[in-house]
């Protein structure tokens, strides 16, 4: 529990505020919904997870908008960033592979779309990755390998074409810029924008000149799929 502990104190802070102002909202309210994983590197290990973000995207939608399942994984604690990215899009890749629902219909199957975000149990789910090996940007740092999956109903008001998606974009940024002690990631973009990719935003670099995937590492795997 002691990560969860640090976690909410992270969030709740009031000398340094979190950029995320839903994760902060979240950890006050207690709406956020906790598992762990015993070994990043064990895939066998992996095998509670498909159930347990099923759960989560059942019990979710009572809990109101501010709400995430946040995901703690053991093993070790001194890769590379590259390693830790690799791990990222093999869960993600295992959570696919064992789902037992249809992809969403509204969804495109290619992650190069603007309307493209990761699935899971019909439901499309923003997902965000902390490691450690994020040392400068703060705000993708954790002790531990960690996933947060936040169900895309409660982005809604993060539409690019809304004033309060406009304000709430603005105000998050202008958080991590003092947060991170950097600019943010010029990839972040809105979900919808012709020019956005959303799975760009899910494992973001130290800095901007670090290179990364031209085309998305995760695949879809349904017979139809684009």
């Amino acid at each position: 529990m002691q990560r969860v502990d640090n976690l909410i104190l992270t969030l709740t802070s009031h000398e340094e505020l979190f950029p995320c102002t839903f994760a902060a909202s979240a950890a006050k309210k207690r709406t956020l919904r906790f598992g762990f994983i015993e070994n990043l590197t064990d895939q066998d290990s992996w095998e509670p997870l498909p159930d347990m973000l099923a759960e989560y995207l059942i019990i979710g939608l009572p809990l109101g908008r501010d709400t995430s399942l946040v995901v703690f994984f053991g093993g070790p604690v001194d890769l590379r960033i590259e390693e830790y990215r690799k791990y990222f899009w093999d869960v993600l890749q295992y959570l696919h592979a064992n789902d037992r629902d249809p992809w969403p219909e509204g969804i495109p199957y290619s992650a190069d779309h603007p309307l493209w975000e990761f699935s899971y149990a019909g439901e499309p789910v923003f997902v965000v990755c902390n490691t450690p090996a994020h040392t400068k940007r703060r705000s993708r740092n954790n002790p531990g390998f960690m996933m947060t999956f936040q169900p895309r109903w409660t982005l809604n008001e993060l539409k690019a074409n809304t004033v309060k998606g406009a304000t709430a974009r603005k105000t998050i940024r202008e958080r991590l810029r003092k947060f991170d002690r950097m600019g943010p990631y010029h990839k972040l973009g809105s979900y919808g924008d012709e020019d956005n990719r959303e799975w760009r935003q899910y494992f973001l670099p130290e800095l901007d000149s670090e290179p990364l995937d031209d085309t998305c590492p995760f695949r879809t795997t349904w017979d139809n799929a684009e």
